[in-house]
C-alpha cells in the first residue's frame, strides 16, 4: 500500500482496477480552510474536526467532515499568544453524554505568558450550542475549589510541547517538552506528581508523541498491568519508548531506531492508528520534506513510501477520523516559510492494508479466482492471506 519501497516484484497478471486498490495514495484536496494556520492542534469528534488555534492564531473552527463546511466556534482570550501550544481531550469517566467533550489546551514560556485552558465543546452545527453559554468557549482550568490552575514551572518551556492522556483511571496527564522533559500532572489532585530528564542530545519540541497500542488494536492507552503506561517519542535522531510505571511513580526509556530519511527533521504531521505511526512531512532550518514515513511499533522498523504529499510541508498536524477512517491534514507552511490554508485527507487503507473492507477483500480474491480458474468459497484464512500478499 502506498506504493512501499521492495524489492519484490507484483504478479504479472493484474487489472488497473486491482493496481488502483493497491497502490493509489491520492490525497484529496478539502475546501481551504478559513484562514491560515500552522502549528496548529486538532481534536476529532464524531464528523467533526476542531481546530483549536494556532501560531500567533487564536481563532478556532469546527470542521464537517460530511459537509466539507467550516463553522467558527470562538476565539482564545486576547491575552493568550499562541506558539506551540497543545490540545488535549479529557476524558470523563462519569461522562454519559457522547454529544460533549472537554478540551484541556496548554502552552507559553517564561517570556510568554502561561496559559492553562479548558473548553466544554458541544457541537456548533447543532441548535442546542445556541443555549448553552458555558460551552463553546476557553475558560480557565480550576479545581475543587474554583481556583485558577496553570499547569508549568516557572522555567518550563511549553514551545512546542506535546501531551497525551494516561493512567489507570485517565487522570495523569503525560507532558514533554524542551528541551528533553517528561513531567505527570495529575488531573485529580492537580498536581505535579513526577518530573524527569530524557536521555536524549536533541532538543524535544515540535515532535511526535503518542501512547503505545496494544495487539495491533487503537486504544487511549497500553497498560501491560493496571499500573504501567507506555508512550512512544521521537524528534530528530532521538526514538525513544517512555514507561512509567504509576505504582512506583518512576520512569524507564528505552533508545528506538531513527529512519535516516527523518533523522534530521521535526515538526511533522503524524497520527497514531493500530500498531503504525504515520509520519507526514517535517522539517528543519534548512530543509523541508514532502515524504510520507511509517515506523512499525510492532516490527520495530521504518518504511519510506514512494508516494509523497502534493508538496513540501511542515509545521502541519494530522488527526484520524474514525467516524470515516481518514487522516485529515492540516495547514502548515510550505517550503518558502509561508503559512498555507491547504487541506487534505487520505484514506487509512491506502497506508496500512489491514485497513481494507471486507468487501475489499472480496473484490481481489473475486480477481484471483477468475485468472486462476478456480472455483472455491470464501474462507476466513483469506483474509490474512490478502494482508500478507498487499504488505509485498
Amino acid at each position: 500500500m502506498g506504493n512501499r519501497k521492495t524489492t519484490q516484484k507484483p504478479p504479472e497478471k493484474q487489472t488497473e482496477q486491482i493496481q488502483h486498490l493497491i497502490t493509489s495514495t491520492s490525497f484529496q484536496k478539502l475546501k481551504e480552510l478559513p484562514i491560515p494556520f500552522c502549528q496548529s492542534q486538532c481534536v476529532p469528534h464524531k464528523h467533526e474536526i476542531l481546530i483549536c488555534g494556532g501560531n500567533e492564531q487564536r481563532a478556532c473552527y469546527s470542521y464537517h467532515t460530511l459537509k466539507n463546511e467550516y463553522k467558527f466556534i470562538c476565539e482564545y482570550p486576547s491575552d493568550v499568544e499562541l506558539k506551540g501550544h497543545c490540545v488535549v481531550k479529557l476524558e470523563d469517566n462519569n461522562n454519559k453524554d457522547s454529544n460533549q467533550i472537554t478540551l484541556l489546551s496548554i502552552g507559553g514560556s517564561r517570556f510568554r505568558k502561561r496559559h492553562t485552558l479548558m473548553m466544554k465543546y458541544v457541537s456548533v452545527w447543532s441548535n442546542i450550542s445556541n443555549k448553552l453559554k458555558t460551552y463553546n468557549q476557553w475558560v480557565p482550568f480550576t479545581d475543587n475549589r474554583n481556583y485558577p490552575i496553570i499547569i508549568g514551572r516557572k522555567d518550563d518551556s511549553y514551545l512546542g510541547v506535546r501531551a497525551v492522556i494516561g493512567g489507570s483511571n485517565n487522570h495523569l496527564l503525560f507532558i514533554t517538552y524542551p528541551s528533553n522533559n517528561i513531567s505527570v500532572f495529575d488531573l485529580n489532585t492537580f498536581q505535579f506528581i513526577q518530573h524527569h530528564t530524557l536521555s536524549t542530545d536533541s532538543d524535544i519540541r515540535y515532535h511526535c508523541f503518542v501512547l503505545k497500542s496494544e495487539n495491533g488494536q487503537r486504544q487511549e492507552m497500553m497498560k501491560t498491568n493496571k499500573q504501567n503506561n507506555q508512550m512512544l517519542l521521537f524528534c530528530k535522531n532521538t526514538g525513544l519508548s517512555i514507561e512509567y510505571d504509576e505504582d512506583k511513580n518512576i520512569f524507564q526509556c528505552h533508545q528506538l531506531p531513527v529512519c535516516d530519511d527523518i533523522a534530521s527533521f521535526n515538526r511533522y504531521a503524524y497520527v497514531c492508528i493500530n500498531d503504525v505511526i504515520l509520519f507526514f512531512g517535517g522539517g528543519n532550518s534548512r530543509a523541508i520534506s514532502k515524504l510520507v514515513h511509517e515506523y512499525s511499533i510492532r516490527e520495530n522498523k521504518w518504511m519510506t513510501f514512494q508516494n509523497t504529499l502534493p508538496s513540501t510541508l511542515h509545521d502541519c498536524v494530522a488527526t484520524l477520523s474514525e467516524e470515516d477512517n481518514h487522516v485529515y491534514i492540516i495547514g502548515g507552511q510550505n517550503d518558502k516559510n509561508k503559512e498555507v490554508s491547504t487541506h487534505m485527507k487520505t484514506k487509512v487503507r491506502v497506508w496500512d492494508p489491514s485497513q481494507l473492507s471486507q468487501k475489499e477483500f472480496k473484490f481481489v480474491i473475486q480477481y484471483w479466482i477468475r485468472i486462476s480458474e478456480i472455483k472455491f468459497g470464501w474462507i476466513d484464512d483469506f483474509d490474512k492471506i490478502i494482508i500478507k500478499y498487499i504488505e509485498k
